[in-house]
């Protein structure tokens, strides 16, 4: 956890330097693509603040107001963040529309290169320890955060290219297409990971691998007991929850079925680290009477 926690935070502090840099820059050659990037960077640097502290809460353990933890304020903040990616990527494709009809000459543009190359640097290292941190501990908002600093990359690589193109032809319009073409990129990311952050918040199920890998496990014990109904699963955050009844032979004493159910679980939990999973077991005769 604490090793979680130091990770989300060096993402906060590099994209506050980065956001910085860029703003200062932006202002100086009065690109907007640079600019766009500042706004991005800024994003960039709430979802990691977003992170930082949904990490933390998510971590929580359950308790008498959240008996199944915390885990979706993770999903909660992934959402929140993607929003904000499509907020910038609007206001990028306005300013760059208002640049196209209104142009300016950019000041210093090479300066504006400098900076994009620090700042994707920065942010492409930062990205992979991120990532890394995210899938050890299958955090969905560290991994939206690592998305984040690595859109940014491209998107910054984007403008330094967009800059020296500009510095070599004097076509200043290039700066506002260049910043159309990546305003409409990271809104596709976007979209993509609000696919992935929004549906927990619904409980959505499993995957259906991810299901059929249960039903394997559970089916393996298929020799002690009848059958299994009313399966069920739900994600929230890094956590799972898998339950479904269990039909036993009537004549199996409470240890039996008790020692049978433990076994199962385990088994599950073994290849599912992170799931809970709870079994309501019947007797046989309460089957016919369902019948």
């Amino acid at each position: 956890m604490l090793r979680t926690t130091k990770i989300a935070f060096l993402s906060v502090m590099s994209n506050t330097f980065v956001v910085a840099i860029k703003i200062v820059v932006g202002i100086i050659t009065g690109s907007v693509a640079v600019l766009s990037e500042a706004i991005h960077s800024s994003l960039d640097l709430m979802a990691s603040l977003i992170a930082f502290f949904s990490v933390r809460i998510s971590k929580k353990p359950a308790d008498s107001v959240h008996p199944y933890g915390h885990g979706k304020v993770e999903n909660l903040s992934g959402t929140i963040e993607t929003i904000l990616i499509f907020v910038a990527g609007i206001w990028i494709i306005y300013e760059c529309v208002h640049k196209i009809i209104h142009p300016e000459p950019l000041q210093l543009p090479l300066l504006g290169v400098l900076v994009m190359v620090v700042g994707a640097t920065i942010n492409f290292i930062v990205s992979k320890v991120v990532r890394k941190e995210a899938d050890r501990v299958h955090s969905v908002a560290m991994k939206s955060n690592a998305l984040h600093l690595l859109t940014d990359v491209y998107t910054s690589l984007g403008v330094a290219v967009s800059l020296l193109l500009v510095t070599l032809t004097g076509w200043y319009i290039l700066d506002s297409i260049i910043g159309m073409i990546l305003a409409i990129y990271i809104m596709i990311e976007a979209f993509k990971l609000m696919k992935e952050t929004f549906p927990p918040l619904i409980d959505s199920r499993l995957t259906e691998n991810e299901e059929s890998a249960v039903l394997k496990i559970i089916e393996s014990f298929k020799d002690e007991y009848l059958e299994v109904h009313n399966f069920r699963s739900r994600r929230s955050g890094p956590q799972e929850y898998i339950d479904f009844h269990l039909v036993v032979p009537s004549e199996a004493s409470m240890g039996e079925v008790h020692e049978l159910c433990d076994r199962i679980e385990e088994k599950i939990e073994k290849e599912f680290p992170r799931a809970e999973v709870f079994i309501h077991p019947e007797p046989e005769h309460e089957r016919e009477n369902r019948k």
